[in-house]
């Protein structure tokens, strides 16, 4: 049975839908209101309140953090700087994704680690022989993500950290309602954002203190469906449903390399070792088989069909994971995972995994849409993502 998060006193008497999802063991509220629209639209237009406290946590610390960090990710870790936090999978010996999440330079020789899953077991086996000290750290830091236009007035109006000049994928450290915390200019919605990182025990107040200077920014608390719909836009993945990890994975085609993520451009092989490169560095020669990428549906074939039966054209509110078949011709050519109406950009967009050499930019294909139980196929581009990518996200 799930539990309440840091932050449970204060989001259960704002879920008016009564509307909760387990995250990780935690009570996430999937929607505030009766309908996400107005959470949706905070992130967009103003700015939303998030609790992303259940992710997994971990503080990597010690002589030889910087060689353990760099044996499991991809990416070079010697290359980051303190303050600095990455994106970046990290693979099994075959190369194939394990999880993703972020990677934070707290010190020359600490970092904090971010996952969906549990990893401790795995950074604790590849630890062996280093000096190095992995501590699970999910239950004694809260965070949440502030997200959208206005947040960082908001943020600067309650924080003495340098909100300011704080840049993409950086982090500063500071204080709100006296309590210490570390912002960094990250988020999952793919618009400007910051996610507060603070001690659990202490974590109510710094939520108050946020929402006691939100109304002159338009803050609202905002649930897993508004933040689903963005994280789309943003062609932002979701583990369990655009892929899964190698770990939990029961055939091989459920299993991903980082480039066929879309995420080859995380792979470093220049680096002289690390878990899954020599897998990595075969696929690289031969080429990866499939990608993740963005489909953008025509819109007036789908209203067609719709209006065939009768019928004005209607599309889900919230964001379907329902995998649905991809097509070229006769042949099924892969399937979409996450599906959505942006509001934002008035389209139908989804995340698909396509074979080569279907997934190029500009390639046409089909995609599988059901009107009155009856399947048919709506025509699609293969588009680039992000669908939705505002300047204010990394601007300075």
């Amino acid at each position: 049975m799930p539990i309440g998060s840091a932050f449970h006193a204060r989001t259960a008497p704002l879920a008016e839908s009564l509307s909760f999802r387990d995250w990780a063991g935690y009570y996430a509220v999937s929607s505030f209101e009766t309908h996400h629209d107005h959470e949706y639209n905070a992130i967009r237009n103003a700015c939303a309140l998030i609790d992303i406290s259940p992710l997994f946590k971990y503080r990597v610390h010690g002589r030889d953090a910087t060689r353990l960090v760099n044996r499991i990710i991809t990416r070079d870790a010697s290359r980051l700087a303190v303050g600095q936090v990455w994106y970046t999978p990290w693979c099994d010996d075959e190369g194939k994704v394990i999880d993703d999440g972020t990677v934070t330079r707290l010190a020359t020789d600490t970092f904090r680690w971010t996952a969906a899953h549990p990893n401790l077991r795995w950074l604790v086996e590849n630890a062996t022989g280093l000096d190095v000290e992995v501590e699970e750290v999910s239950e004694r830091v809260a965070a949440l993500a502030l997200q959208g236009p206005t947040s960082r007035g908001l943020l600067r109006s309650v924080c003495t950290a340098p909100v300011e000049t704080l840049k993409y994928f950086r982090m500063a450290s500071g204080e709100i309602a006296g309590v210490p915390v570390d912002v960094s200019r990250t988020g999952y919605t793919g618009d400007l954002g910051y996610e507060i990182w603070m001690p659990w025990d202490r974590a109510v107040a710094v939520w108050d203190a946020l929402a006691s200077a939100g109304p002159a920014f338009d803050l609202h608390a905002a649930g897993m469906l508004a933040l689903d719909v963005a994280r789309v836009e943003a062609g932002l993945l979701l583990i369990d449903v655009d892929f899964q990890s190698s770990r939990k994975a029961l055939i091989e085609s459920q299993k991903y390399t980082p480039s066929e993520l879309g995420l080859g451009r995380l792979v470093d092989l220049g680096k002289s070792s690390f878990v899954g490169r020599r897998a990595l560095v075969d696929e690289h020669r031969r080429g990866h088989a499939r990608q993740i990428v963005g489909l953008e549906l025509d819109w007036p074939e789908v209203e067609a069909l719709y209006e065939e039966v009768g019928l004005p054209p209607a599309v889900a509110a919230q964001t379907s994971r329902v995998a649905v078949p991809v097509y070229r011709g006769s042949t099924q050519i892969g399937r979409a995972t996450s599906t959505t109406w942006s509001t934002t950009l008035k389209k139908m967009i989804a995340l698909a995994t396509i074979d080569r050499p279907y997934f190029a930019i500009g390639s046409r294909v089909e995609m599988e849409v059901t009107v009155e139980a009856t399947r048919h196929r709506a025509p699609a581009t293969v588009v680039a993502t992000p669908f939705f990518n505002p300047a204010r996200k990394t601007a300075p």
